[in-house]
């Protein structure tokens, strides 16, 4: 008789957290458990920025840069870093791009892995919760400069709204209002949000915004990276209402990427905002 092709432990019941399991069977997997020279490694591998996240009135709209930096050397023109977490939500990458992909990942399995144990979805807060413990577990790398810094959002069927996280390397999570951004560039970005935003933005108006303060943060941060025309490189973009999270087809975000540059050729500094 053939030797059974899993071992016990993938056939006992047990946690419904697929980290914890994994943790148990081959904690050797965990991007966290992995060994590294006692030096800071932050210049050795590509890092990623920026990422914004604003609500509208139907659910949220999550948008990241296409540029992955290695200290003064561009890495990588068209990263991607935003990426749908499950059917209603999803996560943005900021930070250590190879653990911060392993991470999301991860993630994913986390979240697929607890449905298909419990039978149903993990709430909104359930879902944060579960990414802060993921980050948390990378604290070590963080402190030897691979550091992973997500944001994290999605629709909220119960509060039937969209809801944004953001986090720190401590794994601490804090709920963002409107709109909120991460990476090194998020410090333009969030003040070019500031000038825009209002909340009662359609779908349409909140991708424009994203768009526009990621082109406020590529004008003042060399990490970040703005609407390519000549390589036709935009933004990531999704969109998260009650009928799920889509990813925003490249034509339509290359279409409202073309008007803010074509706009920024008039009025560099961007659209007026209202004074009341």
């Amino acid at each position: 008789m053939s030797e059974p092709r899993l071992s016990d432990a993938f056939l006992t019941p047990g946690t419904s957290s697929f980290a914890d399991f994994l943790g148990a069977v081959a904690p050797e997997l965990l991007p966290a458990r992995r060994a590294l020279p006692a030096v800071n490694a932050g210049d050795l591998a590509p890092h990623g920025t920026t990422i914004v996240a604003a609500t509208f009135t139907d659910g949220v709209v999550m948008a990241g840069d296409r540029r992955a930096t290695m200290g003064n050397v561009i890495a990588q023109r068209d990263i991607e870093k935003v990426f749908p977490a499950d059917e209603f939500s999803c996560v943005g990458i900021a930070g250590t791009a190879g653990l911060a992909v392993e991470m999301v990942r991860l993630f994913q399995t986390e979240l697929e892995h607890y449905e298909k144990i419990e039978g149903s979805t993990l709430s909104m807060d359930g879902k944060a919760n579960r990414l802060s413990a993921l980050i948390r577990n990378n604290l070590a790398m963080a402190m030897q400069g691979l550091a992973v810094v997500p944001l994290f959002a999605g629709y909220d069927k119960r509060a039937s709204q969209g809801r944004i996280f953001s986090y720190d390397v401590t794994g601490g999570r804090y709920e963002e209002t409107a709109f909120h951004s991460v990476g090194s560039g998020s410090m333009f970005a969030r003040g070019s949000l500031k000038k825009l935003y209002r909340d009662d933005f359609d779908a349409t108006q909140c991708v424009t915004a994203a768009v526009q303060a990621l082109y406020d943060a590529a004008d003042d941060d060399s990490a970040t990276g703005g609407p390519d025309l000549t390589r036709r490189i935009f933004p990531v973009v999704h969109v998260i209402t009650g009928d799920g999270q889509r990813r925003v087809p490249e034509a339509e975000v290359a279409a409202i990427a073309d008007q803010v540059v074509a706009a920024r050729m008039i009025r560099p500094d961007g659209p007026n905002a209202a004074l009341s």
